[in-house]
C-alpha cells in the first residue's frame, strides 16, 4: 500500500507541474477529471502539494475539498492497516 501511495503522489505532483506548464503555453491540458481521480486513488497529498508549489488550480475550491478529504481518508486507512 505504501509503495502505491508514493507512486500515486509522485505521479500527481508531476502531472500538476506538466499541466501548469501547458496552461502557461496555452497547449492541450490534462483533464481535471484525471487529476481528481488520481487524487481519490491515493495521490491527494502530491496533488495538494503540487497545487501549492506550482500555484496551480488554486482558485478551484473543490480541489482543496476533495484532496483534503482524501488525505484524511487515506491517513485513516494507513493508520488502520498498520495498527
Amino acid at each position: 500500500m505504501i509503495s502505491w501511495l508514493i507512486f500515486a503522489n509522485s505521479w500527481l505532483f508531476g502531472l500538476m507541474y506538466i499541466d501548469k506548464k501547458k496552461a502557461s503555453k496555452r497547449q492541450w491540458r490534462i483533464p481535471e477529471r484525471t487529476l481528481l481521480i488520481l487524487g481519490i486513488l491515493g495521490g491527494a497529498f502530491g496533488g495538494l502539494f503540487g497545487m501549492i508549489v506550482f500555484r496551480h488550480k488554486t482558485k478551484h475550491t473543490y480541489f482543496y475539498w476533495i484532496y483534503g478529504s482524501m488525505i484524511t481518508i487515506w491517513l485513516g486507512f494507513i493508520f488502520r492497516f498498520y495498527n
